[in-house]
């Protein structure tokens, strides 16, 4: 990590002060986070930035018509990997090996599926071509995943999320047939609290991801986990 100046600018969006990013590779503390979710305007989307907003909970979201745009909002809504909810209508999916679930084998075409398929009452995603280029690149450094759900040999759904020693951070999931997210987010969960992780990270809150089992934390409650995976991830990178 590699501490910078920061300058302070007016931002228009709500017309309060907000943290705009030069080169340097910085942000500022989540702490200073305004109502609005928004920690900061501006920089770029390199590797090495993603990973330092990553390890501090900060994500970027805007549109192709913006600066980028750094949240941080709090409370925050994650799920616990041990505490996912499988409801009985899922559950017959499994008993049925309905689908089969893959990871890291078409990771462009998950995030451009993500990009693409239509959501109830949304006109389009935040997924432009420049955040595809990024979280590419962050997937070939090891550190985004893609999860496949699989009916036969045709993609019936996925997500994609960011993995930072043992927290995932999830950004986006579809799904062609009926439940494949559902489906693929469960056995991922479920491969996550085998391998110790403490959370699954999932920014806002949806009916989809609250039938799940997700939950609103304080800001300081995730701070200090994240923090602890800091420590943890250090000690072995």
């Amino acid at each position: 990590m590699v501490a910078g100046k920061v300058t302070t600018f007016f931002y228009e969006t709500d017309s309060s002060m907000y943290h705009f990013l030069d080169e340097h590779l910085y942000f500022p503390h989540p702490e200073v986070v305004k109502s609005s979710g928004i920690l900061a305007v501006g920089g770029d989307l390199s590797v090495d930035r993603l990973l330092l907003s990553y390890h501090y909970g900060i994500f970027p979201w805007y549109n192709d018509n913006e600066p980028v745009i750094w949240w941080c909002p709090k409370p925050r809504f994650v799920i616990y990997p041990e505490k996912v909810k499988v409801a009985r209508s899922m559950k017959s999916y499994f008993n049925q090996n309905k689908f089969k679930v893959t990871y890291n084998t078409c990771f462009r075409e998950i995030i451009t599926h993500c990009r693409h398929t239509p959501r109830q009452n949304q006109g389009g995603t935040w997924i432009n071509e420049d955040m595809i280029n990024a979280y590419i690149k962050l997937h070939k450094s090891g550190y985004a995943m893609s999860v496949e759900v699989w009916e036969g040999k045709e993609l019936a759904g996925g997500l994609y999320g960011v993995i930072l020693g043992k927290v995932f951070f999830g950004e986006s999931m579809f799904s062609i047939k009926n439940n494949a997210s559902k489906f693929g987010f469960i056995t991922l969960a479920g491969k996550l609290f085998k391998e110790g992780f403490y959370l699954i990270d999932c920014q806002q809150p949806n009916p989809h991801l609250e039938s799940l089992g997700g939950e609103f934390i304080t800001g300081n409650e995730f701070q200090t986990i994240l923090r602890k995976n800091r420590m943890e991830w250090l000690c072995y990178v």
